[in-house]
């Protein structure tokens, strides 16, 4: 602590006492006080070092005390700066209004909850005289995009922080257009929070919303008109009604329970069963290490043991705040298997385009027809497309950006059938520009009946799609680094491999054939060697092709110390040598992490799994 300045640790103590003057949390300013008292400057950094980040994701970080944590006060700053923003680029702001959502996180030690911190958003924007659309319980993400495009308001807040330990909150926030914000408005938001950080007169009495003309309950209608929509979505009603297969469903202690109950009401399915000790709403999240379905096998202990008992072949696992969906499938030998988001994205687009194909028998409609998935994703998609004759484009990471290329088409008169990303999202209805855990969910089990009637399962059907598309074998990992200097040196190192300016032509021997660098805006595909997709050099991202038809990317994670790594080989129709391309892949997997990331000589820690 002696090398920290004397005038940083009284910057420090400045904002503490700014914090007491403002903060009417008991529970946290109690701790802000003991703090002070202490002394401890290790304490204050922790809690007043940095203010937490505004970006395209909204805020997420560790409900406590202080600018770096969620809590009351954070809370009033970011939506008086969001009210601000959007009263400059809505003038119709007090006429139209936003939604609220919240999911059932909450923090005992600092009296936060997702509730708690609706509850205050609300009140920051019917204060200024704007209509406010608040859920009166826990919904899952999707709704909250819904809501925005069904009702025509101008923005929506999600507080959550979807699959987070559970100390975590966040707030996510939409535009009018029902998809996540994008840049500009991360920054011009993150500004507006800056110019109205004193909690306005009003800030602290969210008791009087109650009364409040402005404060209108969207839960009955959108629980209502949110499973009629899905249901344009539903093509085998007698089969469903019919069929013997059993699922399971896990809410893994978040929202989804209800939610997905009803999704197959509406399907005419069979309810699931529901995993009993975490089918309600738990922020401690009690029978799981990490409430992420995307961990595999460890989240889905209690939903092996249950389809085991009742019989069910095929299990799904959404998230806590229900927007991802993870599945797996009872195979011929017993075992489980877990698809990844990839494979249930191959299974998924095959699904849903031959639904619609089944449904549009005028061949012209084809022409507007898209799919999307991000660039880190499979490529299935794009040989599906190829294949059948739609149009497939990649966005960058995140459905930020699929959400808002969804809705452009959308505008244009085209079909956005589909869209999805690795980490197991999937946009399956056009009602919803985001990934949505419970349509996808529905429309699974719908599928898997179909299937079961034509004697097959999930794991066939894959196979069938990879035999008539092209195998696309895929495999992701990362290595953990806390030191952003050996970071940029890596990806430096990479641009300036064989002398200045110069990207690697081969990785062991594995020849090199492609190069797109999303940081630096340089790809050596296109006739002017400049990146189709935005860059930014914020981030580290660099796609690798091969000679053998491999494609590497290598890219920093935007909220974790990671560097992340996605590989994919893609084989023509009709090569189903599997382990030949398997082992292809794990071959150039290995030279990746030997040649490129070196992880000795850049001391990098491996995933553990």
């Amino acid at each position: 602590m002696a090398a920290r300045s004397s005038g940083g640790d009284a910057a420090l103590r400045r904002a503490a006492e700014q914090w007491l003057r403002w903060d009417k949390n008991p529970k946290t300013s109690a701790t802000v006080k003991q703090v002070l008292a202490e002394g401890n400057a290790g304490e204050l950094q922790k809690y007043f070092g940095s203010r937490m980040e505004f970006g395209t994701a909204g805020l997420r970080a560790a409900m406590g005390a202080g600018i770096s944590h969620m809590n009351d006060l954070t809370i009033i700053q970011t939506t008086q700066g969001f009210c601000r923003y959007l009263e400059k680029n809505f003038s119709d702001l007090k006429k139209r209004g936003v939604v609220i959502g919240f999911d059932a996180r909450a923090h005992l030690s600092s009296g936060g909850s997702s509730k708690r911190f609706a509850r205050l958003a609300a009140n920051t924007f019917i204060s200024q005289g704007v209509p406010v659309y608040l859920f009166s319980d826990i919904t899952p993400t999707p709704f909250v995009p819904y809501t925005v495009t069904h009702l025509k308001l101008c923005a929506g807040i999600m507080v959550t922080a979807s699959h987070n330990p559970k100390q975590d909150n966040g707030y996510k926030v939409y535009w009018e257009n029902g998809a996540q914000i994008i840049s500009p408005h991360d920054k011009g938001i993150s500004q507006a929070i800056e110019e109205n950080q004193e909690p306005w007169p009003q800030a602290w009495d969210e008791d009087r919303i109650d009364g409040s003309q402005l404060l209108h309950d969207p839960y009955a209608r959108v629980n209502k008109e949110y499973f009629q929509d899905i249901q344009k979505q539903c093509f085998h009603r007698n089969i469903n009604k019919e069929t013997n297969l059993k699922f399971v469903h896990t809410s893994v202690h978040g929202v989804g329970h209800k939610f997905v109950q009803l999704a197959f009401k509406a399907f005419d399915l069979s309810p699931p069963f529901a995993v009993p000790e975490q089918k309600d709403p738990d922020p401690e999240f009690p029978t799981v290490k990490y409430p992420n379905p995307e961990e595999g096998k460890g989240v889905l202990t209690l939903s092996f043991a249950l389809a085991e008992k009742d019989g069910a072949k095929i299990i799904l696992a959404n998230d806590p705040d229900a927007d991802r969906l993870a599945v797996a499938e009872k195979q011929e030998s017993g075992e489980w298997k877990v698809f990844s988001g990839n494979e249930l994205g191959a299974l998924l687009g095959w699904w849903i385009f031959t639904s619609w194909k089944n449904n549009n028998k005028d061949g012209r409609a084809l022409k507007d027809v898209y799919m999307l998935s991000s660039t880190v994703s499979s490529k299935i998609l794009r040989a599906i497309a190829l294949k059948e004759g739609f149009h497939f484009e990649e966005t960058l990471t995140g459905f930020k950006w699929m959400g808002n290329r969804a809705k452009q088409l959308m505008d244009q008169g085209k079909a956005v059938l589909f869209a999805f990303e690795e980490a197991i999202g999937y946009m399956c209805c056009p009602a919803v520009l985001d990934k949505d855990g419970v349509s996808a969910a529905v429309i699974t089990a719908e599928m898997a009946s179909f299937l079961a009637t034509r004697n097959l399962s999930l794991s066939q059907q894959l196979k069938a799609v990879y035999d008539e598309y092209g195998f696309h074998i895929t495999k992701a990992s990362y290595f953990i680094c806390h030191d952003p200097k050996v970071i940029q040196q890596l990806f430096d190192n990479l641009r300036n491999f064989d002398g200045k300016n110069t990207y690697p032509k081969s990785c062991g021997r594995f020849k090199v054939s492609g190069i797109r660098d999303l940081t630096t805006g340089y790809d050596s595909s296109q006739p002017d060697q400049k990146a189709i997709l935005p860059t930014s050099k914020s981030s580290q991202m660099i796609t690798f092709t091969f000679a053998n038809g491999g494609v590497a990317t290598m890219r920093t994670s935007g909220t974790e110390p990671k560097i992340k790594y996605y590989s994919e080989l893609c084989a023509p129709p009709g090569n189903s040598d599997v382990e030949q391309l398997k082992k292809e892949l794990d071959e150039l997997v290995s030279a990746l992490e030997k040649h490129f990331f070196q992880p000795e000589k850049n001391n990098l820690q491996r995933k553990t799994e």
